[in-house]
């Protein structure tokens, strides 16, 4: 039979195309069991067709050994990516390796591969967008708006430092930087007094709910600063 002949060569050219051995005596496997089955209908021997074809009887006959070899291994695979849905193959392997299944690595990637096993992308989570709103006293100009804050820091030795900022929010620059260990509503006093000593008095003053509270009221009420400042929280 030539066109036989000719057919099993067509199956061998499919190597061209980037399929491998395993891939290539499949597809020869295949179309020999699917010719053989056509010749024995029309009275021709199994015998007589696998001989005109140059294929081997015994290999229509053979039965794969590495699904079976392969089978315990996917069912463990499945249940660990089942129990841990955020590891790959290989850490899926190394938990193989504990149970007592020591697969390479290759041999892993294939079986994980083929049993449609993957790891899902992590949905981002939409964070609702809030409205934005104008921010209360924006500055227009140079000396308009104060803002004031604590930032904590710590030395070497482990001891804790408090600063005390102010910025004006118009030029963005930093007014004053003062540091120690303890900083109450007085030496906060003596910083905005020494400020606008140099700079004037702001005509808002931008401060934290936090340093409000803690602030002496009567302090707050008795400095001259009340008479030109509003405080915006």
């Amino acid at each position: 039979m030539p066109q036989a002949q000719s057919a099993i060569r067509a199956v061998a050219n499919l190597c061209a195309f980037g399929l491998g051995r395993g891939h290539f005596y499949a597809a020869r496997k295949r179309y020999v069991s699917w010719r053989t089955d056509g010749a024995v209908e029309r009275g021709v021997s199994q015998r007589r067709t696998c001989a005109l074809m140059s294929a081997a009887r015994s290999g229509l006959h053979y039965a794969l050994r590495m699904p079976a070899k392969d089978a315990p291994v996917v069912h463990a695979m499945r249940e660990l990516s089942s129990r841990y849905p955020r590891l790959g193959a290989l850490r899926i392997r190394v938990f193989l390796g504990c149970e007592g299944m020591h697969i390479g690595k290759e041999r892993c990637s294939r079986l994980w591969a083929e049993a449609g096993l993957e790891v899902h992308a992590r949905k981002r989570r939409r964070r609702p967008v809030a409205l934005r709103q104008p921010r209360p006293q924006s500055p227009s100009q140079r000396n308009a708006v104060w803002s004031y804050n604590f930032v904590y820091d710590a030395c070497a030795n482990g001891q804790k430092l408090k600063c005390l900022t102010v910025v004006d929010e118009y030029t963005q620059k930093c007014l004053a930087i003062d540091v120690a260990g303890s900083i109450r509503s007085q030496r906060v006093i003596d910083v905005l007094s020494r400020l606008i000593s140099l700079h004037g008095a702001p005509a808002y003053l931008r401060i934290d709910n936090v340093l409000r509270t803690k602030a002496s009221t009567d302090d707050e009420q008795q400095h001259p600063m009340h008479k030109t400042t509003d405080f915006v929280q």
